[in-house]
């Protein structure tokens, strides 16, 4: 996979986006296998979803807690129950309570486990106020934390709490020296997926989709056998491979965006028509063999509920 993405592998990867495509890296090389494989009871098994957008109700979808519960109702029909869901931000449009209230709701009927970062919409006007009330028991700084389970390392980022619109992501120098630190006593065998909302490789300078201090982050992650970095914000599938790092954006469950170059500017498509915007939106499994191993993305559009 060429690492150096245009217009036209971008629409490339789009399309495999939406075809329910499975791909492994083993050693920092792809490999697709066409469909998924059922994963093995040595396996950590979990699902990421994105840009629920909660409160969103203008074109091209209407009514995104509706669609976001069919994401929900989804992954409860996944042939092996994961073990938990990631949420890589803009889980509301507006951050207010009741959005963040509602999305609770929809997701928690999963039954499962939710583990929450902030996208631009969850933080502003507030400052992230409402959301770290809602979520940030237990986190550091502006809501940065870290776990481990079945052998894997997971960090979650907020790359969005400096964000001003138009600009870029960014960690900052607090962030920096914590994931250090949290690192420092990892072996490099670990498997590392992290959660950032937005892209950690430079997507479109130009739409700010990137996040200007991520190769101090990344130069952190190099020594390491296995890494996932799973983002939102762009609204649609985008993956990258530098290394043994694999970069992995998600579709959004309310509504998609253009790729770059193909559009004046990034925002809301608004001529989807109803009967194509399933197609547009979606979830991505994940399955991660216990110990070092390769990572598997299986990407399910809503069409397929």
């Amino acid at each position: 996979m060429d690492t150096n993405i245009g217009r036209r592998g971008v629409l490339a990867c789009m399309a495999l986006g939406g075809a329910g495509i499975v791909w492994t890296v083993t050693g920092g090389v792809p490999r697709l296998l066409g469909s998924a494989e059922a994963a093995t009871s040595d396996r950590l098994h979990f699902v990421q979803i994105s840009d629920s957008h909660i409160g969103f109700d203008k074109d091209p979808n209407h009514d995104a807690t509706a669609t976001f519960q069919a994401a929900v109702d989804q992954i409860k029909t996944l042939k092996k129950r994961p073990a938990f869901l990631l949420h890589t931000g803009d889980i509301t449009h507006l951050s207010k309570a009741e959005q963040f209230d509602t999305a609770v709701q929809v997701a928690s009927s999963a039954s499962l486990p939710v583990h929450y970062i902030p996208g631009e919409h969850d933080w502003g006007g507030d400052d992230g106020a409402l959301y770290l009330e809602r979520f940030g028991k237990g986190t550091k700084g502006q809501g940065w934390y870290a776990f481990d389970q079945e052998g894997v390392h997971f960090v979650a980022l907020n790359n969005v709490a400096a964000f001003k619109a138009g600009g870029f992501g960014s960690l900052g120098a607090d962030q920096i020296a914590w994931l250090k630190d949290d690192l420092a006593g990892k072996a490099a065998s670990t498997p590392i997926v992290v959660m950032a909302h937005m892209p950690l490789w430079n997507i479109d300078d130009a739409w700010g989709w990137k996040t200007e201090d991520s190769d101090r982050a990344l130069a952190l992650l190099r020594r390491f056998g296995s890494v996932t970095v799973l983002n939102g914000h762009i609204h649609q599938v985008m993956q990258k491979v530098e290394g043994h790092v694999a970069f992995h954006t998600n579709a959004s469950t309310a509504f998609p965006q253009p790729a770059p170059g193909t559009a004046p500017s990034p925002g809301p498509m608004k001529t989807v028509a109803a009967d194509r915007l399933r197609s547009m939106l979606g979830i991505t499994e994940l399955v991660v063999k216990r110990g070092q191993g390769p990572v598997a993305l299986t990407n399910h559009t809503l069409a397929e509920v």
